[in-house]
């Protein structure tokens, strides 16, 4: 059983910056694909990125050029390194492990965080 706790969401400004983390325990951190996900009020989850047991990383299109996921296997941690943040990033950022490599939905992971908010203002 993997724990997942996720920090560093908070309010900012439009264009600033925020990093995320996601600390793991419970489980053998690097056996599994990391996912950063994020829900608005109102909206579904929404996938974000995802890096893989050996570091290949995958974006959605919305968040590309400005978010960078990344992992460090010595600390247990996942982070997204969020810049050039737009209020449309407002949401709810969970962060979720995965068997599966490269993998967009979240039927595929099977362990979650419970989430932090970021919200950006105009």
């Amino acid at each position: 059983q993997v724990q997942l706790v996720e920090s560093g969401g908070g309010l900012v400004q439009a264009g600033g910056s925020l990093r995320l983390s996601c600390a793991a325990s419970g489980g053998t951190f690097s056996r599994y694909a990391m996912g950063w996900f994020r829900q608005a009020p109102g909206k579904e989850r929404e996938f974000v990125a995802t890096v893989s047991r050996i570091s290949a990383t995958y974006y959605a299109d919305s968040v590309k050029g400005r978010f960078t996921i990344s992992r460090d296997n010595a600390k247990n941690t996942v982070y997204l390194q969020m810049n050039n943040l737009k209020p449309e990033d407002t949401a709810v950022y969970s962060c979720a492990a995965s068997n599966y490599s490269g993998s967009v939905s979240p039927y595929r992971y099977s362990y979650w965080g419970q989430g932090t908010q970021v919200t950006v203002s105009s």
